[in-house]
């Protein structure tokens, strides 16, 4: 799976971000698909929320006028793809979570048993020196999301988290077992991620 991630330019913003399945383009021109949308060049907060076959995620993080390139060629800002714009640009430093779910090939986990989940936070690559996960939460759900507990996280390597899940049994988790992520980095950059049925259980 390919993820085109957000970039931000002087006074534009381009944004592209993967939400699980679904990419969303924002960015700094218009053609087809693409929008456009100005942002002040004074540093300030901003939230992003996307929401992809119920799977919602939330983005807060700082963003400010970007004073040169920060974005490697291999991965260039929207602007200089499309040759509507040559103004610096970077990534913005959003939190993306990639899951390691550990089930079996029909896609289960099994009931009544402690089941653990690699949950891992990346970015877009740039030039300078990327952000670091420093804290993840996990709440899991039985009931489609009605109620919500805590399930264990540690950190298990750079950006890397371990959930272990109780799984209880079937029949108290008939519509599977829901997840919802946040995640913090060193810069105060958050993310909180819905997955209402992550995976079911045999």
């Amino acid at each position: 799976m390919t993820t085109r991630v957000p970039s931000a330019r002087r006074r534009t913003s381009a944004l592209m971000l993967l939400a699980a399945a679904a990419l969303l383009a924002l960015t700094g021109c218009k053609s087809g698909d693409v929008v456009s949308y100005d942002l002040p060049a004074k540093s300030a907060r901003y939230t992003f929320e996307t929401e992809n076959d119920g799977v919602s995620t939330v983005w807060q993080y700082t963003s400010a006028e970007a004073t040169k390139d920060d974005a490697p060629e291999q991965n260039p800002c929207a602007g200089e793809m499309t040759g509507s714009s040559q103004a610096a640009c970077r990534p913005e430093p959003l939190i993306f979570l990639r899951y390691d779910f550990g089930l079996a090939l029909d896609n289960t986990a099994k009931a009544g048993a402690e089941h653990e989940i690699t949950v891992t936070g990346y970015y877009q690559e740039r030039l300078s020196e990327l952000p670091e996960v420093t804290s993840l939460k996990t709440e899991t759900t039985f009931d489609g999301g009605r109620t919500w507990r805590p399930a264990t996280t540690k950190e298990t390597g750079k950006n890397t988290f371990t959930t272990t899940v109780a799984n209880p049994r079937r029949d108290k988790a008939p519509e599977g077992v829901g997840l919802r992520i946040s995640a913090t980095d060193s810069q105060g950059n958050t993310v909180k991620q819905t997955i209402p049925t992550a995976y079911t259980l045999r």
